[in-house]
């Protein structure tokens, strides 16, 4: 995991990148919170991490705002840009949450569930690469566009 704290103590928009970067596009969510990282937005917080875990609750319950970026190897062609509701349950039944129940997490251990937006960006090739496909490349140009959007409106 990495993290971005910003100079700002009162980060409010949380963004966390998802994925395994040695998989080709499957490490476009991380890639798109390196992107975000390298911005130095005020208010803005990232996370970087290969797959979501109970441990994230406590800085999703923090934010006003969290963004969740994944690959989606079921996804149109176009990157999914989706306003989230928390999951009816926070119970895990693996070691690995999506983000709804990320987010019912952070309500019902931390008492908040923050506004959320999940990003989900076409994945083509999946093998052991470091490398995204221009497909790929092209959907983490578009999602950090629009995050920056976001930030902007927050």
């Amino acid at each position: 995991m990495t993290q971005n704290q910003t100079t700002d103590p009162a980060w409010k928009f949380l963004v966390i990148g998802y994925g395994n970067t040695l998989r080709g596009d499957d490490g476009v969510g991380p890639r798109v919170a390196e992107a975000i990282e390298q911005l130095n937005l005020p208010g803005v917080r990232t996370l970087i991490c290969q797959q979501l875990s109970p441990e994230y609750a406590e800085p999703v319950s923090q934010a006003h705002t969290v963004v969740f970026v994944d690959a989606a190897v079921d996804a149109p062609r176009e990157i999914q840009f989706r306003e989230l509701e928390p999951g009816a349950s926070s119970q895990l039944m693996a070691h690995a949450a999506d983000p709804r129940t990320m987010l019912a997490l952070a309500r019902d251990v931390y008492g908040h569930a923050p506004k959320a937006w999940w990003v989900t960006i076409p994945a083509v090739k999946l093998d052991f690469s470091e490398e995204l496909t221009p497909e790929a490349q092209r959907g983490l140009q578009e999602a950090v566009e629009k995050i920056k959007a976001l930030c902007a409106e927050q």
